[in-house]
C-alpha cells in the first residue's frame, strides 16, 4: 500500500505541484475508509474536507424530492471528491455515497485554506486545479441531464 505522500505526489491532479506545497497538503491529510452504502457527504452539510479516492466507487446524487434521487456522476479510484471546502458558506452541494467500500485520502479543508491564505501562490495553484475539476463536473452534469431529459435544445 502506498503512503499518503506517494499517492499525492503521483496523482495527476497534483502533477507539477512543488514539494513544499505537497508537504503542506500532507500535514492536512489522513487515510479514511467508508463502507459500501455509507453517506460520505450530505447536501447542505458542512464541507470541511475533500477526498482523493484511492479505492472504490462514490455516487454523486441530488435529491429532487423526498422520494426521488438523481444520480449525477460516479467517481472511481483516482478521482477527487469535493470542492465546496473552498467557497463560503462551505456546504456540500450534492450527496456523496459509497457505492463500494471506499478508501480515500481526506484533506482537511480548513487546514488547507489557512495554508493557502498564508501562501497565495499555493492557493492560486490549487484554485486552478479545482477550477478545472469544477468545469469537468459541470460538463458531465450537463451531459447527464441532456441524456436524461432529451437530446438537447430544440430551435
Amino acid at each position: 500500500m502506498k503512503s499518503i505522500a506517494q499517492e499525492l505526489s503521483q496523482h495527476p491532479f497534483f502533477d507539477g505541484l512543488c514539494d513544499d506545497y505537497l508537504q503542506c497538503m500532507l500535514s492536512c491529510s489522513k487515510n479514511t475508509r467508508f463502507p459500501s452504502g455509507r453517506v460520505i457527504a450530505t447536501e447542505g452539510s458542512a464541507a470541511n474536507e475533500f477526498f482523493v479516492i484511492t479505492k472504490g466507487r462514490v455516487a454523486l446524487q441530488l435529491h429532487s424530492s423526498p422520494a426521488a434521487t438523481l444520480l449525477i456522476q460516479t467517481l472511481d479510484a483516482g478521482d477527487i471528491l469535493g470542492w465546496s471546502w473552498l467557497f463560503p458558506p462551505y456546504r456540500w452541494s450534492v450527496e456523496a455515497m459509497a457505492v463500494q467500500d471506499v478508501q480515500v485520502i481526506a484533506v482537511d479543508g480548513s487546514c488547507l485554506r489557512d495554508k493557502c491564505d498564508a501562501d497565495p501562490v499555493m492557493g492560486y495553484q490549487l484554485m486552478q486545479r479545482f477550477s478545472r475539476l469544477m468545469s469537468q463536473r459541470i460538463e458531465a452534469t450537463r451531459l447527464q441531464l441532456l441524456d436524461l431529459y432529451g437530446q438537447g435544445r430544440n430551435p
